[in-house]
């Protein structure tokens, strides 16, 4: 059975934001397998897959559940702002769990953690690049009690690159992935799509992983694929803007570069260049800003450790 169910939060100044998700309920019981994509209200690709998903699928297929939230960040979706929420422009990726008297972003992530992700047997997160970002398809698992069960997770989405995120110097606090992590809920984040398009190779990239890994954890019948070529990283240096400027990027995602190799220079608006962005470590560009534009402390690239 597949419902139409709402989630309703307090909104800014007394009013309700309903966030709309999907109940699917098989006629067998088994595990608790629940998608959210749209985070960041502008990337495209992931909302799609996951609204795709439920219209293909069988409720037939399915032993035990599916909850299935398109458009977390509802407000960002419809204002067409990457990364943050609209009211008070934190990123809501770094919010988790949340805070039920916090600011009202995390307010925000304290009702849908609690009620959406609590309780669930995994969580996969579908992200893509949101409107300034360009990226290589990749997934993130955290260092916790149950990274085996995450990193099986990762291979199965089978999207190449594979990102452990380490517990010490983390680059992310605050996901959704590493706050189910931490109450023993098995989580990625898969990331396809870049810069705020809906682009429909990166949306099936999406869709098969998402079916192979409902095979693969037994909630969605048929036999999941065989073992695919990955690479795994051990963590990430995420290099960032010393001050604001023009920034142009010498490779594109997904190069390997080798320490000292030149990422990007930065320079300012009469074309001076003032830094050089030179790898810290060897190892391959995930992701990185498309925009000229980086403020300071703005990332400028993701670079995964080989």
């Amino acid at each position: 059975m597949i419902t139409r169910e709402v989630l309703s939060i307090p909104g800014p100044d007394g009013s309700v934001i309903d966030i709309p998700y999907f109940e699917i309920v098989g006629a067998k019981p088994g595990l608790h397998l629940t998608v959210i994509a749209g985070i960041h209200g502008a990337e495209y690709s992931s909302i799609a897959a996951a609204r795709e998903f439920v219209a293909e699928i069988n409720d037939e297929e399915v032993m035990g559940r599916i909850t299935v939230m398109p458009i977390v960040n509802i407000l960002a979706f419809w204002a067409r702002v990457p990364f943050v929420i609209p009211v008070d422009n934190l990123n809501l990726n770094r919010s988790f769990p949340g805070n039920e008297h916090g600011s009202f972003t995390e307010i925000y992530a304290f009702h849908v953690f609690e009620k959406i992700i609590r309780g669930s047997d995994y969580l996969l997160d579908m992200h893509a690049g949101d409107i300034p970002e360009a990226l290589e398809p990749f997934s993130i698992f955290e260092e916790s009690d149950v990274e085996d069960k995450s990193l099986q997770m990762a291979k199965a989405y089978g999207i190449k690159h594979i990102v452990r995120q380490r517990a010490a110097g983390l680059v992310v606090a605050g996901s959704t992935s590493a706050a189910a992590s931490v109450i023993g809920i098995p989580a990625i984040i898969a990331e396809s799509g870049e810069n705020g398009i809906l682009d429909q190779a990166a949306v099936q990239l999406h869709l098969v992983g998402l079916r192979n890994l409902a095979r693969t954890l037994g909630v969605l019948t048929g036999e999941p694929w065989s073992a695919r070529e990955h690479i795994s990283y051990d963590g990430w240096n995420w290099l960032r803007a010393e001050r604001a400027g023009w920034w142009q990027p010498s490779h594109k995602p997904g190069a390997v570069v080798r320490a000292g190799e030149l990422l990007g220079t930065m320079s300012d608006p009469w074309g001076e260049r003032f830094a050089e962005i030179k790898a810290p470590q060897d190892g391959t560009v995930l992701f990185q800003t498309s925009s000229p534009a980086v403020s300071k402390d703005g990332i400028l690239v993701g670079l995964a450790l080989h």
